[in-house]
């Protein structure tokens, strides 16, 4: 029984006019299909793996993978700028023009957005499967190369699994670039996921899962790293670059950790947050905050003013502590004109607790600013008397000497 199979020497059960070279989705579904063949019986299933060595591979059909224990892997994640290649005008004396690697090019034509489709119904949930190592580019935002919008997503995992590994991949050109839900005990560690409308979304809800080490820069309109409904989750170590409508987004996620990020963003809301979220942590990030400097892009933000905050919190007992907040951006720049631009806005929330933070700004600005609504929040060291806006009584304050 083989349980390694290349995409290049695979022969197509049913039809030999599909190879990798015409359509790899329509082959890697037939791949799957022989594992599954291969391997009936309830106690001995080992799972395989499926081998994309360096090469362009188009996707035209969806792949379904409908099997715990699978990895498909490439040998390079082949991530290249094509945004810089678009706004660019004449590449004909570049060396490359499009990513490389192990490359699938998303070009579905059979109806479907996603090039890879994880779920089943039923029991067990699927476990442990693997994305490594290869290149998902979605070739075109079409007729307007800045959009950010195309259908495409490269891999949405849209059952409930255990144990899922995303690792070392590229994802470019993408409105949807990983997507998964209820996750359990998911890693997604060192990729380059860039130039994407949205780039990691948590949705639904999921537990002891994380986020780490990883390269990421969203569009305008979307999220760089969304959790929604999590517990336990860590994001870690990310370096998160813009331009991304927000690059952590929390929603209704408990008991997290947001730490050790080195976050850089065109627009308020770097880190931002809606429903209620209970007993994150938010600490040791270095967060720069500046104005979008290419021309191409000048026309395009989030919608959000400087008074939204560069950190927007809402929920209960959630700590925010030893950030260090870089802002720096011309006065003309702010909106609205002549407001003080809010550092960390505490926008709802009981017991919140904000300590020793450190901002850096070219302009005069509020560091801490509590909503009316808030209640029982403590603000230590985190600015000086007058840069501390409470439209609350119920708070505790120790300003920075």
């Amino acid at each position: 029984m083989s349980t390694l199979y290349d995409v290049t020497t695979w022969t197509h059960s049913s039809d030999s006019s599909i190879t990798c070279f015409t359509d790899v989705g329509a082959l890697i579904n037939d791949i799957i299909a022989d594992v599954k063949r291969q391997q009936p019986d309830q106690e001995a299933k080992p799972g395989a793996v499926i081998y994309l060595p360096p090469g362009d591979y188009p996707l035209r059909t969806r792949v379904l993978v409908d099997v715990s224990y699978l990895t498909i892997k490439g040998s390079g994640h082949g991530f290249t700028s094509s945004s810089i290649r678009y706004n660019s005008g004449d590449t004909s004396d570049w060396h490359e023009i499009w990513p490389g690697s192990s490359r699938i090019m998303v070009d579905n034509d059979d109806g479907n957005g996603e090039a890879f489709l994880v779920a089943r119904s039923g029991d067990p949930r699927l476990s442990s499967v693997v994305f490594e190592n290869f290149c998902l580019d979605g070739l075109s935002f079409g007729s307007n190369e800045n959009s950010y919008t195309n259908g495409k997503t490269g891999i949405l995992a849209d059952t409930a699994n255990d144990a899922f590994r995303v690792e070392r991949m590229g994802f470019v050109y993408l409105e949807h670039a990983l997507v998964v839900r209820d996750a359990d005990a998911l890693s997604v560690s060192g990729n380059f996921i860039a130039e994407c409308g949205n780039c990691v979304e948590l949705i639904g809800s999921g537990q002891a899962s994380k986020v780490s080490d990883n390269l990421i820069g969203a569009g305008y309109v979307g999220y760089s790293v969304l959790a929604e409904g999590h517990v336990e989750l860590l994001v870690s170590g990310n370096n998160i670059f813009p331009r991304g409508a927000s690059l952590v987004h929390l929603r209704d996620t408990h008991r997290s950790s947001i730490t050790g990020n080195r976050l850089h963003g065109f627009y308020p809301g770097m880190i931002d947050s809606d429903g209620l979220n209970k007993e994150n942590l938010i600490s040791g990030n270095h967060l720069r905050r500046e104005v979008e400097p290419w021309p191409p892009m000048r026309d395009y933000d989030n919608g959000k003013d400087d008074l939204y905050g560069v950190v927007h919190l809402r929920g209960d007992n959630n700590m925010v502590t030893t950030n260090l907040i870089a802002f720096h951006v011309d006065s003309a720049e702010i909106s609205p004109s002549g407001a003080e631009p809010t550092m960390i806005l505490i926008a709802s929330g009981h017991a919140n607790h904000v300590t020793n933070n450190h901002v850096v700004s070219n302009l005069a600005c509020n560091t801490v600013v509590l909503d009316a609504s808030t209640t029982g929040t403590t603000v230590l060291d985190s600015g000086r008397t007058e840069q501390v806006v409470a439209h609350t009584s119920d708070y505790t304050l120790r300003p920075t000497p």
